[in-house]
């Protein structure tokens, strides 16, 4: 059975520190986190409103954003939904969520 995420702890800029991933997990700390040197990093900031700032690295190496939309949907699966799209363009299961680490599941969700 899945555990239920609080989704105020969703509320803030989480950013993927691949140094934690394992095979079949991907891990994501606060914007704020003591990250080490990295080339790039993607993010996305999930504001309380529903609202979505996806980043990632685009083709030159800059950093590019996408606003979209989110929602958590059941009890332990986050939809991120970009530009005004009606199907979502990633679904995340959620294996753990607290204030300074959220933590995915790498399979299909």
């Amino acid at each position: 059975m899945a555990q239920k995420v609080n989704p105020d702890l969703l509320h803030q800029h989480w950013v993927h520190s691949h140094e934690e991933d394992t095979p079949d997990r991907r891990v994501y700390r606060p914007a704020s986190y003591d990250f080490p040197l990295s080339r790039g990093r993607t993010s996305f900031e999930l504001k309380p409103d529903g609202g979505l700032v996806e980043s990632g690295i685009g083709p030159t190496d800059r950093k590019q954003k996408v606003e979209g939309r989110w929602k958590l949907e059941g009890d332990d699966r986050l939809a991120l939904y970009t530009h005004d799209q009606a199907k979502p363009s990633q679904v995340l299961k959620i294996a753990s969520a607290d204030a300074d680490r959220l933590v995915v599941e790498t399979g299909q969700a």
